[in-house]
């Protein structure tokens, strides 16, 4: 499994000082062990993601490693709940990041930017929302949208993920709602259409999850180093598709 310089993740946590033991301890625990982190900064290659658009951000831990590694140049993250929104803010302070409080249920608004970056926000969301924020998110990146999404047809996996997420929202007050998972084909779809060329690869190394990375990048947009020809950040297993005609 791959994971994140600890260094680097010593570096994040230390922002979050103040803001509590639990918090702190979040932000480190989520970096550690969640595969994500690792795919995304792969996925950024030696080019980086320039100007990142980081919808539902939640306390920012992602984008504050964005930017501590030199991955981008500057992030704006999008979060709904206060409290996350303002940890998310004093943490990045002295960084190029910014944090707008916004629904993106009830606003899929998305500022233009290099990259566009989804992480486990669109399962929370209902079917008619997830589509909007697909457009807007496809519309708004010059260069590439990455997802990491739940996949509902993973067979055990997704029945455990599914049944994990449910169990949390009765644990957490700050879940969300609303377990939504939609196959990840139909996002992809949504962004060839929209020009971009996408792969699906599994993104749940050491865990037992129904994960996946989409990575959906504009022609011509130069991959990292042993990338497929399709995106960046794909490897072998994924499934590529070109973009539609």
């Amino acid at each position: 499994m791959d994971k994140l310089d600890p260094a680097l993740i010593a570096r994040v946590a230390a922002r979050y000082a103040a803001e509590g033991r639990f918090a702190r301890g979040f932000v480190a625990g989520k970096l550690r062990r969640d595969p994500a982190g690792p795919a995304i900064l792969r996925a950024a290659g030696v080019e980086g993601f320039g100007e990142v658009v980081d919808l539902g951000c939640g306390r920012g831990q992602l984008a504050v490693a964005l930017l501590l590694a030199g991955a981008a140049s500057a992030v704006t993250g999008i979060e709904t709940a206060p409290v996350q929104a303002a940890q998310a803010a004093r943490a990045g302070a002295g960084l190029a990041l910014r944090v707008i409080r916004r629904d993106l249920a009830a606003e899929p608004v998305v500022p233009a930017a290099d990259t566009v970056l989804i992480v486990d926000v669109l399962y929370q969301l209902p079917t008619a929302a997830q589509a909007a924020l697909l457009v807007a998110a496809a519309a708004a990146a010059r260069r590439r949208v990455l997802i990491r999404a739940l996949d509902p047809g993973a067979g055990a996996r997704a029945v455990l993920t599914i049944g994990w997420e449910r169990l949390s929202r009765r644990l957490s007050p700050h879940a969300g709602a609303v377990v939504n998972p939609r196959p990840p084909a139909e996002a992809a779809a949504v962004l060839r259409a929209a020009g971009f060329a996408v792969t699906v690869a599994p993104c749940r190394d050491g865990t037992p999850f129904a994960n996946v990375l989409i990575t959906a990048c504009r022609p011509g947009v130069p991959s990292p180093p042993a990338a497929s020809e399709c995106c960046p950040g794909a490897g072998p297993g994924t499934r590529c598709s070109p973009p539609a005609r």
